[in-house]
């Protein structure tokens, strides 16, 4: 099922593995077939566009259904979908989602009781519209018969692992080695890169703050909270931040919770207001003035720009 701006990496890697996996094995262990809206193309978000066999609602008889969609996915209308999918799972079919498809699962309900994951970036998102949803960091997550998985390559993963779980080992292997995978990754890998390579430091208590900085975004707590837990001083982690980072250990700390509130502007409807409080702003001004200082714009004109 692809949506309107669905995520053509999610999509092929995917798609990739079962086709290899009928390759492999010189039979027709998977089959598929694409299905949009309109039941005539999907327009990928790089602007590429896929021809489909049928609209959404011609769907049926399915043993599985994968929801593929992409960016802005909490900004579209997805009632058709999401009607189709639950008369789809009624009647037998697995519920699969890549990339941010796992949103409109959690729509149609047919998560409530479920672990799943979804892409970091869409990951507060999904906790704001849906609380009570168990939403893990793992690159996939496979429940039941509820299947899900972060965006880019993941989806591979997730679908080597259902291929060694059907077919075994041998098989999954040989799949991996023609799409020169080095391994499988585990389910229980995370998401992002290791924090050392992304913020391109290696200095073990300057990571640890960052750390516990972003476990801290809704209940902010002092620079000389940060310092005490790590054992340094405030005036040894001013120089630390400085030395590794040029910039201080407050200014780092605001864009986390910033970056933070960015997400919530653009994916949920969240008032304003409670978007500044679960960033850890303690009044709506000083949150506007922050975001305006940092991103040159305030949370509304975000807001406007997300619709």
């Amino acid at each position: 099922m692809l949506t309107e701006q669905f995520s053509m990496i999610a999509f092929t890697a995917a798609l990739e593995p079962l086709r290899l996996a009928n390759r492999a094995t010189g039979r027709k262990l998977y089959d598929w077939l694409l299905f949009s809206e309109d039941g005539k193309t999907a327009e990928a978000s790089n602007g590429v566009r896929v021809g489909v066999d049928h609209g959404f609602r011609e769907a049926e008889s399915l043993d599985a259904v994968v929801v593929c969609s992409g960016v802005d996915v909490q900004q579209l209308d997805h009632r058709s979908l999401i009607a189709v999918v639950r008369k789809l799972v009624k009647f037998g079919a697995a519920p699969g989602a890549v990339c941010t498809g796992a949103y409109v699962l959690a729509k149609a309900g047919l998560l409530d009781g479920r672990r799943c994951t979804i892409h970091w970036e869409n990951r507060p998102g999904l906790q704001a519209d849906f609380p009570d949803l168990d939403v893990g960091e793992d690159l996939f997550e496979i429940d039941g018969d509820r299947f899900t998985c972060a965006g880019g390559v993941a989806a591979a993963d997730m679908m080597l692992s259902l291929i060694k779980r059907d077919h075994g080992e041998v098989v999954a292997t040989a799949v991996t080695d023609q799409l020169i995978l080095h391994r499988v990754r585990e389910a229980s890998e995370r998401q992002r890169m290791d924090m050392r390579t992304r913020l391109g430091v290696a200095d073990p208590k300057l990571l640890r703050v960052i750390a516990l900085m972003e476990r801290a975004i809704d209940r902010p707590q002092t620079m000389e909270e940060f310092a005490r837990g790590v054992g340094v001083s405030p005036r040894q982690l001013e120089r630390l931040f400085l030395k590794h980072l040029g910039t201080s250990p407050n200014r780092h700390y605001i864009k986390i919770r910033l970056d933070h509130a960015c997400q919530l502007l653009r994916q949920t409807r969240m008032p304003i207001l409670d978007i500044a409080m679960a960033s850890g702003f303690s009044s709506a001004s000083y949150f506007s003035q922050s975001y305006l200082d940092h991103f040159g714009h305030t949370p509304s004109n975000e807001r406007k720009a997300a619709v």
